[in-house]
C-alpha cells in the first residue's frame, strides 16, 4: 500500500511537471501571431508547450495577462505596457525584446505630407501610447508641434501647434485600415496594416524616425518573471529559426529587437 501510495504520489508530481510546462501567450492578430507560431514550434522541441491565444485589439492581452488567463503575452511595446500600468494595478513586467519596425502614415489621397490641404481628418489610434506614436510622426514631419515632442503618451489635447488645422479622428487601432477610403492620414500599426495588406515599407507616404522606445516586448505577470519556463520563451523566441522567420517573411518591415 505505501508502495502504491508513493507511486501514486510520484505520478501525480510528474503530471504536475508536465501542466506547469504548459504556457498559454496572448498576441494580437497578424505578424505577432505569424512569428509566435515559430516560436510555438521551437519551444515544443525544447520541451515547453505553447498555447496560443489570439486577440484583435489591444486592451484584452494584458487584463488577461493580469486575471491570469493566461502566463505572457507578445503585441506591444513598452510605452504601451508602461501606460496601462500607470492606471491599473497590474503587475505585469517586461522580460525580453522581439521586434521593431518603423511606422508610418498612409494615404489614398495624397502622396506627400506637403499635399495635405489645410483641415485634412487625420485617423490616429486611441490608446495612448499608440496614438501618441502617430502624433510624433507628424511633429517629426513639421505638420504640428506638440508640447513635449518627447512624450510617448502625448494626446491630441497635447499639441501645441497646429498650423494646417489638421482634425483628428480616434478609432480603435484594429480599424484603422478601413478608415483609409474615409479620412485624408492614417497612422496605422504594422501589424494591422500586414493584415490589411498594406506594404509597411513602401506603402506609408511618411515614416517615423527609425530608432526610440517602440520595440515589442515579451511581458509577464511580476509573481512570474524568474520562473524557468520564462526563460525557455525567451530563448525560442530568440532563437535562429525565428530570426530567419522575421528576416524572409517580412523583408525589413519588421526587425529582430534582439
Amino acid at each position: 500500500m505505501r508502495l502504491l501510495t508513493a507511486s501514486l504520489v510520484a505520478i501525480a508530481a510528474l503530471i504536475g511537471s508536465a501542466q506547469a510546462e504548459t504556457i498559454r501567450v496572448g498576441v494580437t492578430a497578424g505578424p505577432h501571431a505569424e512569428i509566435i507560431d515559430v516560436v510555438r514550434k521551437v519551444a515544443a522541441e525544447r520541451g515547453l508547450d505553447i498555447k496560443v491565444v489570439e486577440f484583435t485589439d489591444y486592451v484584452v492581452p494584458n487584463q488577461a495577462l493580469a486575471q491570469k488567463d493566461l502566463e505572457a503575452n507578445s503585441f506591444q511595446h513598452e510605452p504601451y505596457l508602461k501606460n496601462q500600468i500607470s492606471k491599473t494595478n497590474w503587475k505585469i513586467v517586461k522580460v525580453g525584446n522581439t521586434i521593431i519596425s518603423p511606422q508610418g502614415v498612409y494615404s489614398t489621397k495624397y502622396k506627400t505630407l506637403a499635399d495635405l490641404p489645410t483641415g485634412a481628418k487625420v485617423a490616429i489610434a486611441n490608446d495612448p501610447s499608440n496614438g501618441a506614436r502617430g502624433l510624433l510622426i507628424l511633429a517629426q514631419n513639421g505638420l504640428i508641434k506638440l508640447k513635449d515632442p518627447s512624450n510617448t503618451a502625448a494626446s491630441v489635447a497635447d499639441i501645441a501647434e497646429n498650423p494646417k488645422k489638421l482634425r483628428f479622428v480616434e478609432l480603435d487601432a484594429a480599424q484603422l485600415p478601413r478608415s483609409l477610403p474615409d479620412v485624408d492620414l492614417v497612422s496605422i500599426n504594422n501589424n494591422y496594416a500586414v493584415q490589411a495588406g498594406l506594404n509597411p515599407v513602401t506603402d506609408p507616404i511618411a515614416h517615423e524616425t527609425p530608432g526610440g522606445p517602440w520595440v515589442n516586448i515579451l511581458a509577464v505577470r511580476e509573481e512570474d518573471k524568474d520562473k524557468p519556463w520564462v526563460k525557455q520563451l525567451i530563448e525560442a523566441y530568440h532563437s535562429a529559426p525565428v530570426r530567419q522567420f522575421i528576416e524572409t517573411r517580412f523583408k525589413g518591415t519588421y526587425l529582430a529587437a534582439w
